[in-house]
C-alpha cells in the first residue's frame, strides 16, 4: 500500500481542470451528490479558490482542498478518491484547511456528502448547518396529477407578481432571507439555462396567484405555494406539468434538491424522485473578534 507520506502534495490551479473534474466524478460515482459539481463553473468556485494543495500519486491527483480565506466566513472544499479513503488524507486536509483560515470561521462546503464524513467534522468542532437531498427524476413514467379546482397555469413572466408569489411562498420558512426583486429578478434573467416555457405561475379562480415553479436547464429550481392554497395539490400540478414539458423536450431525467427536513421531500419522492445523494454545509467558529 502506498502511504500518505509517499504523496506529492503541491499547489493546482485551472491548468489543472481536467485532474480535478476526474476526482470530483470519481467521488460522485461512489458518494453520490450534485451532479453540477463536475461542472466548470463550481469547479471553479469550489476547488480554485484562494489557496490550493493536492495530494498526487504517479502522476494522477488523488486528494484536493481549496480555501477561500479572504472572505468572511472562510470558504473550503476538499475531495478524497474513493480509492483512497480511509489512509488519513481527509484528516491532514482538514488541517490544512483549518491553517489558512486562522482565526475565522471556516465554512465546509461538501457536495458529495455521505455519513462516514460527519464523524471527522464533529470531531474538529464543526456544526453541520445545512444538509439537502439530491433527488433524480428518471423521466419514464409521467406522475398522474389532476387539476386542483378552479386552478390554472400558464407561462411565467419575469415581473414583480412572479417575486410577489415566490416571496409569499416562502417568506414563512425558517431563515428565509428576502432579496430584493431585483436582486431576484436579474439572477434568472442573466441565467442561460432559465426555461421560461416550462416555468409556471398557477391562478386561483380569481385569477389571483397562487404559486410558481422555476426550471433551469433540467432542474426544478423553485417550487412554491402560498399559505391559503397549501394542500390542495397546487405545488404537485407544478411539479407534473414542468416534468412533462422536459420529457417532451427530450429531457431524459430532472432532479432537484430538498433541505433534510423540508416536509415537501415527501411529495417529490411520490412524484417519482429517487435519492441520488446529499450536499451539506459546516461550520467552525474561530476565536477572532467580531
Amino acid at each position: 500500500m502506498v502511504t500518505v507520506d509517499a504523496l506529492v502534495w503541491r499547489e493546482f490551479g485551472e491548468e489543472h481542470l481536467a485532474e480535478l473534474t476526474g476526482l470530483a466524478e470519481a467521488c460522485l460515482a461512489v458518494d453520490g451528490g450534485l451532479p453540477l459539481f463536475t461542472t466548470a463553473p463550481l469547479l471553479r468556485a469550489r476547488l480554485l479558490q484562494t489557496r490550493t494543495l493536492g495530494a498526487w500519486h504517479d502522476g494522477r491527483l488523488v486528494a484536493a482542498v481549496s480555501v477561500g480565506s479572504d472572505r468572511q466566513p472562510a470558504t473550503g472544499t476538499g475531495l478524497v478518491h474513493p480509492a483512497w479513503r480511509g489512509r488519513g488524507l481527509g484528516g491532514r486536509l482538514l488541517s490544512w484547511a483549518e491553517e489558512q483560515a486562522g482565526d475565522a470561521d471556516l465554512l465546509l462546503t461538501t457536495e458529495t456528502w455521505t455519513p462516514e464524513a460527519d464523524p471527522l467534522f464533529t470531531a474538529r468542532g464543526f456544526e453541520r448547518t445545512f444538509t439537502e437531498w439530491v433527488l433524480r427524476h428518471a423521466l419514464t413514467t409521467m406522475p398522474e396529477v389532476a387539476p386542483p379546482d378552479g386552478v390554472r397555469t400558464e407561462p411565467v413572466t419575469l415581473d414583480a407578481e412572479l417575486f410577489e408569489t415566490y416571496r409569499a411562498s416562502f417568506a414563512d420558512r425558517p431563515g428565509f432571507v428576502e432579496p430584493s426583486a431585483e436582486d431576484w429578478l436579474g439572477e434568472l434573467r442573466d441565467d442561460d439555462g432559465y426555461r421560461p416555457d416550462l416555468s409556471m405561475i398557477a391562478r386561483g379562480a380569481d385569477g389571483s396567484a397562487v404559486g410558481f415553479v422555476n426550471v433551469i436547464d433540467n432542474w426544478i429550481d423553485q417550487v412554491g405555494v402560498v399559505p391559503g392554497w397549501r394542500g390542495r395539490r397546487v405545488g404537485a400540478y407544478l411539479m407534473g406539468g414542468a416534468l412533462r414539458g422536459l420529457a417532451a423536450g427530450g429531457a431524459r431525467e430532472a432532479w432537484l434538491c430538498v433541505n433534510d427536513d423540508n416536509p415537501a421531500a415527501g411529495l417529490y419522492r411520490r412524484l417519482g424522485f429517487r435519492d441520488a445523494g446529499r450536499r451539506a454545509r459546516y461550520l467552525h467558529r474561530g476565536t477572532s473578534p467580531d
